[in-house]
């Protein structure tokens, strides 16, 4: 059979109709003519994919990577850069409009290198999973990561023995002056330890504000540190952390920019203060909400000297329990997990009549349902970015500027 794809939908698929059917195909750009199989059918959909391309779109490319198609990283790297960009814009434009938001003419997109940009890697047995498969790729090269992880790929692609082995965390970045580390999965955690830090063993920290920790190991071994500016974040790499500094430089640095200034400023979801160590630029303290308590074991390392306090709850519990107690917000950061928002913190943030909320996400489509709700709640979008953190694949990371209408 044979279609003409139409847009792009979020997971990178294109969209075609087959007799009235909506039918997806990867690795395909709007507007190709392609000769197609169908793979799997459904009551309102199929999905194919492409046999042939009878008319190809002039953003084609061939793709640089030998891996492409196998690995089940990259899904874009067929297409030329700058219309991935354009391509990711619309289809977060598409989402927020679902949700009841026009965002046309109020994005930004917020971007860095196409390739050598990723810092931080899953490995499963030394290598990447192969798409929609079990098998792992031991592979020499990947283009999308930075040069000291690409060292270790090609220093070890021959000895597959010295890459370990079960599921692994590897983390190496130019914005660190240390070696490159790689971590078993599982996090050390043992609720009888000192919460420890600073650089100094058995040195207890001063976390008097911290009366949630049930306490955590901080192992040199597994600990790296990256400068950001004039920050230095330290965390633990089996932990969470992003992927792309060079983008993610340059979103603290806006975030630092829109932000006017004030006493109090509430970071929710902080993780181990990244953003914190900004906020503390522009604000007299800072108010961090991390269910993560060995997260923010790190945040206070990365804020010591700070005016900051920490709760290690999740959201849903800091609302219940301490947020009728806090001072006035002059602002908000909120970054939560892919799910979104909880449910409990939408409310509250709908009646807290903080005036500024910079809300991010790394899913478009919750993050468009939670600022539908913000905005039915009196808030009004002025701004939005796409964070292009992941180029080549269909990943799509957003931060909204909500202000409270007067």
């Amino acid at each position: 059979m044979t279609i003409i794809t139409d847009k792009m939908v979020f997971g990178g698929k294109c969209l075609g109709k087959i007799d009235g059917k909506n039918v997806f195909v990867p690795y395909t750009i709007p507007g190709e003519k392609i000769e197609i199989n169908i793979t799997e059918e459904n009551k309102d959909y199929d999905n194919a994919e492409a046999v042939s391309i009878i008319e190809s779109s002039p953003h084609r490319i061939i793709p640089p990577c030998h891996y492409y198609g196998k690995c089940g990283g990259c899904n874009m790297m067929h297409i030329e850069p700058s219309y991935q960009k354009e391509i990711r814009k619309s289809i977060l434009t598409d989402i927020f409009r679902q949700n009841g938001i026009d965002i046309t003419g109020k994005t930004q997109i917020v971007d860095g290198p196409d390739y050598n940009y990723r810092c931080r890697f899953q490995l499963n047995d030394g290598g990447l999973s192969q798409r929609k498969s079990n098998v792992v790729i031991k592979v020499e090269e990947c283009l999308c990561a930075e040069k000291k992880v690409n060292e270790y790929l090609k220093n070890t692609a021959e000895d597959s023995d010295s890459r370990p082995k079960g599921r692994s965390h590897l983390f190496g970045s130019s914005f660190s002056t240390e070696d490159l580390k790689i971590a078993a999965e599982e996090p050390i955690r043992n609720p009888k330890t000192k919460i420890t830090g600073g650089g100094q063993k058995n040195k207890k920290l001063k976390v008097k504000e911290n009366r949630y920790f049930s306490g955590t190991l901080a192992s040199p071994e597994n600990t790296m540190s990256v400068q950001l500016g004039d920050h230095k974040l330290s965390f633990d790499v089996r932990g969470f952390f992003q992927s792309n500094l060079f983008v993610f430089e340059k979103v603290c640095r806006l975030i630092t920019d829109i932000l006017p200034g004030g006493k109090n400023i509430l970071d929710m979801y902080s993780g181990c203060g990244s953003i914190s160590t900004f906020l503390t630029e522009k604000y007299e303290n800072v108010v961090l909400v991390e269910h993560n308590r060995d997260a923010l074991v790190f945040a206070e390392q990365n804020l010591a000297g700070k005016k900051h306090v920490s709760y290690g709850l999740s959201g849903a519990n800091f609302v219940k329990t301490c947020a009728a107690s806090m001072p006035q917000f002059d602002a908000c950061t909120i970054d939560p997990p892919r799910s979104g928002m909880e449910k409990e913190v939408c409310e509250w943030l709908c009646k807290s009549k903080i005036p500024l909320i910079l809300s991010l996400s790394c899913d478009p489509a919750t993050h468009a349902r939670d600022c539908a709700r913000l905005i039915e709640a009196g808030y009004s979008l002025k701004q939005a970015y796409l964070l292009d953190f992941y180029p080549n694949t269909s990943h799509i990371e957003s931060l909204c500027l909500l202000e409270l209408d007067s």
